[in-house]
């Protein structure tokens, strides 16, 4: 009886309205401190204009100095336009190449025992353990004209490339091949595990089915399986597509000066050029860049849910 009363008073304390709206409300509070607030400061820094300190004095600008000058320069500055293609063709490919690399690995953790299962899933998120600036230099090592790896694949290309084509090596880095390479190695987890949890949950016994009616493996595969892992596949790729688009440290250092994603861009005007407002606005138009579609998106998918609910 203590024990079930003690039950029913804890249960009591966590229902009084206070403290379970307090709990409940605590990630509206983180959001509203660490996104809400530092995105009205850049959009406010967004309408200003350029001061010779830095930060400006005065992040929301006074009404007179309030300007969309620096929106307007972003449609005519190619440099802004050139970097927003490049950075969206780079995380789209990225994510494109994580899911086709990432999808049969998840798939094929779901079919093993489950001791192999904990060995895999570790293997998958064991490169968290070592520090990204670290694992990004290791890739610069590989993809240097003298590494094995540069050599090998130089190997094998001049195996089957005409006599005239022949490379003394293959040219890796300060390229976008190299970005969209060391973006798909650093986020290949992203895209992993989102899938593995979904594949995770799904009846076996559809497939099961599916293959006692006469459908193929791939037939199964195509119809049953691929459908059902739709959630797992958009969570995975907006993991690995919205951090990829505003990558920087990858571009950094084993990308194209000449061809900066965006933000290496944003870095730069606000460290060298110290333009915070023009940097101000080029980061809000990603955000929105991003984060609208997505809106949208949720928008329409929650209609069809409630439009299939209603029927």
């Amino acid at each position: 009886m203590s024990g079930s009363s003690s039950g029913m008073g804890f249960k009591g304390w966590f229902n009084r309205s206070g403290w379970r709206s307090t709990i409940i409300n605590v990630p509206y509070l983180w959001l509203i401190a660490f996104f809400l607030v530092p995105f009205i400061i850049v959009f406010g820094m967004s309408l200003g204009i350029r001061t010779s300190t830095s930060p400006p004095v005065g992040y929301l600008p006074d009404w007179p100095y309030v300007t969309l000058e620096n929106y307007a320069r972003l449609f005519q500055d190619s440099i802004y336009i050139r970097s927003y293609f490049i950075s969206l063709r780079n995380a789209l490919t990225a994510t494109v190449l994580c899911l086709l690399v990432g999808y049969p690995m998840a798939l094929g953790i779901t079919r093993v025992s489950k001791s192999w299962r904990n060995i895999l899933l570790m293997l998958v998120i064991l490169p968290f353990w070592t520090s990204f600036l670290l694992r990004v230099y290791a890739w610069m090592g590989l993809m240097g004209s003298n590494s094995w790896f540069n050599r090998g694949l130089t190997s094998l290309y001049n195996s089957i490339a005409p006599i005239d084509w022949q490379l003394s090596s293959i040219p890796m880095m300060n390229t976008n091949f190299a970005v969209v390479l060391v973006m798909v190695y650093s986020y290949l987890p992203f895209m992993i595990l989102p899938l593995y949890a979904n594949l995770e949950k799904l009846d076996t016994t559809l497939n099961e089915a599916a293959m006692d009616l006469g459908s193929r493996p791939w037939q199964v595969f195509k119809d049953v399986t691929l459908p059902l892992s739709i959630p797992g596949i958009i969570a995975g790729g907006l993991l690995v597509f919205i951090p990829a688009s505003g990558e920087l440290i990858i571009p950094s250092l084993v990308g194209d000066a000449s061809d900066p994603m965006i933000g290496r861009v944003i870095s730069d005007e606000f460290s060298s050029a110290r333009h915070w407002p023009m940097s101000s606005a080029v980061a809000v138009a990603l955000l929105l860049l991003l984060v609208v579609p997505l809106m949208v998106y949720n928008h329409f998918e929650g209609k069809a849910q409630e439009g299939g609910g209603a029927r």
